[in-house]
Parts: structure tokens; sequence; C-alpha cells
């Protein structure tokens, strides 16, 4: 799960090394792609150039409330078009969600890092990938052609952990 019953991420679910490495992982982003109801509340949230999704406008435009973002509907619009408009043409593409967003992208993900926290439960949660909790986040990117590597400890006192999931043909 990446957010409770009620679509928020709750303080249980948050622990220091793993928003250490999510946010030198968006320092490093040229783009950070996410959801109307996603963000990163980070210190440089506002100088990250951003698309975010949603249903409510057509044509690709700039955000009237962050003028590093692109409002971007991708039922008007393909991903290579929102990211010219957003003036951006090369470098490392973050995916930070929610479900429906992560979907779009499932085959085209060089690498996932999956963060898991063990000993939280959030019952009735949103599931961090659409078809979750019906199959479990490892079954939905094994069928998407990507493989687990070595995990990484994030947080020993509670087993936080991520793993790099890479495409099988694509870079180590």
């Amino acid at each position: 799960m990446l957010a409770d019953a009620g679509h928020v991420m709750p303080d249980s679910l948050k622990f220091d090394g793993d928003k250490l490495f999510f946010e030198q992982a968006l320092d490093r982003a040229a783009l950070i792609v996410h959801g109307r109801n996603s963000h990163e509340q980070q210190t440089n949230s506002p100088k990250r150039k951003r698309l975010i999704l949603t249903r409510k406008i057509e044509a690709l435009t700039v955000d009237p409330e962050m003028p590093n973002a692109t409002l971007w509907n991708p039922e008007h619009a393909s991903f290579e078009q929102a990211c010219a408009f957003a003036d951006v043409a090369s470098g490392m593409v973050a995916i930070i969600g929610g479900p429906a967003v992560f979907e779009i992208f499932m085959n085209r993900y060089d690498t996932f890092w999956l963060s898991e926290a063990p000993h939280v439960r959030l019952p009735g949660g949103e599931g961090c990938f659409v078809e979750v909790p019906e199959r479990t986040p490892h079954d939905v990117l094994a069928s998407h052609g990507m493989k687990a590597g070595a995990p990484y400890l994030l947080d020993a006192a509670h087993r936080v952990t991520v793993t790099p999931w890479r495409r099988a043909s694509g870079k180590m």
C-alpha cells in the first residue's frame, strides 16, 4: 500500500532513510511525473520540472499554481509531446505515482524502485499498483518483464528496503 483508506500517506509509512533515498533520486531527475493527488512536498519541489496528469484539461498547459509544472491529459497528448511542451529533451524521468500513473508507464520503465516497510499495515489502503491487493507488487512488476535486483536496507530498525526492479534486457 502507498496510502491509507483516505488516499493519504500516513506518518507510519514515512521513514527517514526512504525519504532521503527518494529526495536524492528526485534531485537527479530531469522531470517528475505524478497525478493530481501526489506531490513530494520537499524543499526542492518548486524547482523541479514536472508533468501532472489530470483529466480536467485537454490541451497541454502550464499549471497556474506551479510555473515549473505542465498539466497533461494522456488521452489528448503523448508523453513525448508533454515532454517537449515542458522543454525536457533528455535525462532521467521519475514517476512518483499514484497507481494509475504507474500503470501508464509500466511497460516503459528501465528501473522501478520498490520500497517496502514489512511491519506497516494499512487495511483498506490504496495499493501501489492498480492490480494491488489482488496481486502482489512483485507479481505485477514481474508480469511486465521486470526482475528484482538486490534490495538496499534503508532503515534497519524498521526493516525498510528498496529494491530495484529492472527490465530483463534493460540497463544494470
